[in-house]
């Protein structure tokens, strides 16, 4: 017997399966709230529909969730999660708490497919992608154990491990699911989707009325080629061409990411050629120093260095964000997610730097 997981259903994919039940449309709405406001998963104790219908729920819908099997607290409030997947693989998702915001930043994939140099993740080549009910599940999971703090999660990024657009039915899917005014009625207008440059797929974003970041990392197309293979396919100016489009369509900025590596992507003259590059767009720039991992070959710039970037790009003219490094200590920081495997580190020393504090424009 066929059974569909609740959680991957939208509601019009709820109403159309309830459909095929021969049941009423107004049971999506009751489901959903049930479900995602009342936390309700047992139909039994769902007492406004019939003992019938409660009972064949049973048989045709299940709730299984993945399982958290860790929760990591840094010293910085940040706390990251590892879940396993019915298959028994895993990924992290990371919880950054802020004076304004809780974010999430979730993951799409138990790998990646991009190969990004820099990138933990990119060295866990891709095993398989998430569905929809595995993203939203890291969500519902993440917000019943913060809900005995009372608090709830305000900001949604698709920035944890694998590429979002490489995984759109399952991503674009989640959204439809947690924005739902029935659902958890998250603001598309807190929900970004990154990317590291996939663009036949980046209409989705636009479409989907959530906000764009694009993971840039090169200030030229030589530069960008060395660190990120899909530049290669589908270059800088053309990914340019694509984000200005967005812009042009959605009336926002786009965000893009820049890591600077240690002599490769963080001196004054090549914060000057990112600016030329990227000034067509309307955009913020989001500076995020190196956050090293075993086996890198890559170094995190010193706090001097870091500083002169983010004033020259100040100094140009360039809405700059710093990115206040968060989760370093347990690596939970932008690049460092990954599934777990045998003798992976848990903690890291920080003490030597002192970069980090809150963003600056």
């Amino acid at each position: 017997m066929s059974v569909t997981n609740f959680y991957s259903l939208s509601v019009p994919g709820l109403k159309e399966f309830l459909q095929g039940l021969g049941k009423e449309q107004f049971r999506a709405q009751q489901l959903y709230k049930w479900v995602y406001e009342k936390r309700v998963q047992d139909p039994e104790q769902m007492l406004n529909l019939s003992k019938d219908f409660r009972a064949e729920l049973k048989g045709k819908v299940s709730f299984d969730l993945p399982a958290m099997t860790q929760h990591l607290k840094s010293l910085d409030g940040t706390q990251k999660f590892l879940f396993q997947l019915k298959d028994g693989l895993t990924v992290e998702s990371v919880l950054i708490p802020s004076e304004e915001r809780l974010t999430l930043c979730i993951s799409s994939e138990v790998g990646c497919n991009m190969a990004c140099k820099f990138c933990y993740t990119g060295k866990q080549k891709l095993k398989r992608r998430l569905t929809a009910d595995e993203i939203v599940g890291q969500f519902i999971l993440v917000e019943d154990v913060i809900k005995a703090q009372e608090q709830k999660v305000s900001n949604l990024v698709f920035m944890g491990m694998g590429e979002p657009l490489d995984n759109c039915e399952a991503v674009f899917n989640s959204i439809e699911i947690l924005t739902n005014d029935f659902g958890r009625n998250i603001s598309r207008r807190k929900i970004t989707v990154s990317t590291s440059g996939l663009i036949p797929e980046m209409w989705r974003v636009t479409a989907s009325r959530t906000r764009l970041a694009v993971s840039l990392n090169g200030y030229d197309e030589a530069s960008r080629s060395e660190l990120m293979p899909i530049n290669k396919k589908y270059s800088l100016a053309a990914l340019l061409d694509e984000c200005l489009k967005y812009t042009q369509a959605t009336g926002d900025r786009v965000t893009f990411e820049y890591v600077l590596l240690k002599g490769l992507t963080d001196q004054v003259e090549h914060a000057r050629q990112l600016w030329q590059a990227v000034r067509r767009v309307p955009c913020k720039i989001n500076i995020i120093p190196f956050n090293e991992h075993p086996g890198s070959i890559y170094e995190r710039p010193s706090d001097a260095t870091i500083e002169r970037f983010h004033s020259e790009l100040g100094r140009l003219g360039a809405h700059v964000l710093m990115r206040r490094t968060m989760g370093r200590d347990i690596f939970a920081a932008c690049g460092q997610l990954t599934s777990e495997f045998e003798n992976k580190p848990r903690n890291m020393d920080i003490s030597n730097s002192k970069i980090g504090g809150v963003a600056r424009v």
